[in-house]
């Protein structure tokens, strides 16, 4: 018997857009509904055979919507596209403001009677895990996250907003207990002034609270590399025990997990009732594709 696949909707097809189709391709339970960009004319010829459109609107019978937009975007693709009854997963990654969105996006689900996973990347999303799993074992100590050396996303698609710059590259430099280096290579515009374009961007909330060095070069491609990693470390005390260590480490393909993740939650999403969640509101096994009890059996 032929299993009733869900239908997911890509919003967005940039770095990680192209790895959602991928991701979705390669999952047994899913299938491509169709792409929504601002230019449905531009079509790829990996995503020829699909259906690509400006609205989700004009797409048919989606149950959940992957956005590969702009952080900055989130909450407004989001609001949208829940008032059509489909689940929305997204992998916001502003950690100052998730609480914000997902009271924001909470009200919205639960009055069109749909499920949105907010932030659900590697960081925020399953780090988050990892981190409360060490904080469960571990209730009193310091957690530090490293992240990189590598390109960070989030960083570069900001630095691309920002009047001036003509392209650009984010990268991540931990300098240990978590505490990172911003190095920021950009090809300014013909007319701007390169000073003045380095101080926007070190004035943006990105980047305001780390150190970081912008550089103007020829050619940002030459120096892509979408390589990134996580190093985290919690020292603590489990129960009246000092001294316990644990670290877990990460080196990925950074558009490509993110990918990845989202398909995960999208697919726990429709085991949820109405509302907002976080990656740690989920149970874990609900992300697996496969029998309950067949995972039990093979995780625990």
């Amino acid at each position: 018997m032929n299993m009733k696949k869900i239908r997911a909707a890509i919003i967005g097809y940039g770095n990680i857009g192209k790895f959602v189709v991928e991701a979705v391709e390669a999952s047994p339970d899913f299938e491509v509904a169709g792409i929504v960009r601002r230019n449905p004319a531009d079509k790829p010829a990996e995503i020829a055979h699909y259906e690509v459109v400006d609205s989700i609107k004009k797409l048919k019978d989606v149950q959940v919507a992957v956005l590969c937009t702009p952080t900055r975007s989130v909450e407004k693709h989001a609001k949208e596209i829940l008032a059509l009854g489909i689940n929305t997963v997204d992998s916001f990654d502003i950690h100052g403001n998730i609480v914000e969105l997902r009271r924001e996006l909470d009200k919205a689900a639960k009055a069109a009677n749909a499920v949105s996973v907010i932030s659900a990347g590697w960081d925020p999303g399953s780090d988050s895990i990892v981190r409360a799993l060490m904080e469960a074992i571990l209730p009193k100590g310091i957690t530090y996250t490293n992240f990189g050396p590598g390109m960070s996303m989030g960083h570069t698609v900001a630095v691309k907003a920002v009047e001036g710059v003509k392209a650009a590259l984010s990268m991540t430099i931990p300098t240990g207990t978590g505490v990172h280096r911003r190095m920021v290579y950009i090809e300014v515009k013909e007319g701007h002034d390169f000073k003045k374009v380095a101080a926007a961007i070190k004035a943006d909330d990105y980047f305001a609270h780390d150190e970081t060095h912008v550089m103007q070069v020829e050619c940002v491609d030459n120096l892509i590399d979408m390589g990134h990693g996580v190093n985290l470390v919690r020292k603590g005390v489990s129960g009246k025990t000092q001294n316990q260590r644990i670290e877990f480490n990460m080196s990925i393909n950074n558009p490509a997990l993110t990918a990845q993740v989202l398909v995960a939650v999208a697919r726990a999403s429709f085991k949820r009732q109405p509302g907002a969640y976080t990656m740690i509101e989920l149970p874990v096994i609900d992300m697996i594709y496969g029998e309950k009890e067949a995972l039990i059996r093979k995780l625990v």
